[in-house]
Parts: C-alpha cells; sequence; structure tokens
C-alpha cells in the first residue's frame, strides 16, 4: 500500500515511515498539516496516518477539509487525546479509526492494513441488486420484489456492505471492520444478533432466501436460483 503519514514529531514520523517500510509499504511523509493536505489532495494514497495537533493547520482540520472534497481516503487519526469525547469528535470529523498514543507498532500496523482493505467509498455505485432485492444508497431504502423494506441503520450499512460484495463470502472480521468500524471481539455476538434481524426481514416473507451462512467461514448474499 501506499500510505502518507502526517506527523511533525520528526523522531516519530522517521520511525514510523521505517517500520512500515519493513512491512512492505510504500511511505510519503508530511511534517505540518498544510503539507499533508497538499500531499493527500495531489496524490493517491491507500491510507493516511495524521497527527492531530500538527503546526500551521492541525490534522482534525486537514481530514475534514478532504472529506468536503470528495477525498475518501481512509484516514487513522493519532493523539494523545485519547478520551472518548476525543475519539468521537475524530470519527465526527471524518477519520475512519482512532489511535491513541502511546501506541504499539503491531496495533498500528493491524489497523492501517485493515483500513487499506476497505472498499473506497468514492466512485462506488449508488445502487445493489442481487435477485429481486435492491438497495439504493441515495434514497436509502431497500426493496424486494417492489415491496419496501424499512431497516435499522445498521441493519442497512450491513446488507450495504454484504451487496458490495455480493457472492462472495465475508467474513466476521471483514464486517467487524467495515460496518462497526470498531475492533470488537470476533467472538462477540453483535453480527449473529444484527444477521438474524436482517435475515428476518429481507428472506422471512419470500419464496427463496438470498442471505446465507456459510458454515465455519462467514456469510454470503447470493441468489441461488440463478
Amino acid at each position: 500500500m501506499r500510505i502518507l503519514i502526517v506527523e511533525d514529531d520528526r523522531e516519530a514520523a522517521a520511525y514510523l515511515a521505517k517500520a512500515l517500510k519493513e512491512a512492505g509499504h510504500v511511505v510519503d511523509q508530511a511534517a505540518d498539516g498544510e503539507e499533508g493536505y497538499a500531499l493527500a489532495a495531489s496524490s493517491d494514497y491507500d491510507v493516511l496516518v495524521i497527527d492531530r495537533m500538527l503546526p500551521r493547520r492541525d490534522g482534525l482540520s486537514v481530514v475534514s477539509a478532504l472529506r468536503k472534497d470528495g477525498n475518501h481516503t481512509p484516514v487513522l487519526i493519532l493523539s494523545a487525546l485519547g478520551q472518548v469525547d476525543d475519539r468521537v469528535t475524530g470519527l465526527r470529523a471524518g477519520g475512519d479509526d482512532y489511535l491513541p498514543k502511546p501506541y504499539a507498532f503491531s496495533e498500528l500496523l493491524a489497523r492501517v492494513e485493515a483500513l487499506g482493505r476497505r472498499p473506497r467509498q468514492a466512485g462506488l455505485e449508488t445502487s445493489y441488486k442481487v435477485g429481486d432485492l435492491t438497495l439504493d444508497r441515495l434514497s436509502h431504502t431497500v426493496e424486494r420484489a417492489g415491496k419496501e423494506i424499512p431497516l435499522q441503520p445498521r441493519e442497512f450499512k450491513l446488507l450495504e456492505y454484504l451487496m458490495q460484495n455480493a457472492g462472495q463470502v465475508v467474513t466476521r472480521t471483514m464486517l467487524l471492520e467495515n460496518v462497526w468500524e470498531y475492533h470488537f471481539d470476533p467472538q462477540t455476538n453483535v453480527i449473529d444478533v444484527h444477521i438474524s434481524r436482517l435475515r428476518s426481514k429481507i428472506d422471512k416473507d419470500f419464496d427463496r432466501p438470498l442471505l446465507h451462512t456459510i458454515r465455519g467461514a462467514g456469510y454470503s448474499i447470493r441468489d441461488l436460483a440463478r
């Protein structure tokens, strides 16, 4: 992956860049918010690692500006501010993940690589169709066989991700990283609960199931009648 680090602590930035390069990634660096914004806006990166406290332009301002520009490159925010309210503020500013300092490099690497596996929002289809099930991202509606199906926000996001990967097996880890956007215990039953609720809404009253459990692997949405 190609990664941009925006960090004003030169020693910390150099260490991080070296470690990421040793892990097989291509790394660029910026020492302040203005330089970081210019590089992120003009180049194609897979992941941005941005410190929250930066000279010339703070990290949250950089992230917000990129999002307003339509730049959806995944962002990991680094910060010495690690309280819940601080993390919420960072995520609401447009960050995809938030890692308090000090951090273990192994955790940072895992989070960066998880962000790099996410599908880019920019350029995604505005609607998806599997069999007689359709999802419209713009109107935030779901229909099956012409019947509108009301979903809760998390159920909609879960279905959207499954339909983005229609015909493929989606693992529990992929769902945790891409739908919940946090790193829960993979054994948590939150996925089972939401899958069960979603299945009862999109499959229960119809002639054939579309949402399938792949034993020992994960889940897949597909029309087996085709």
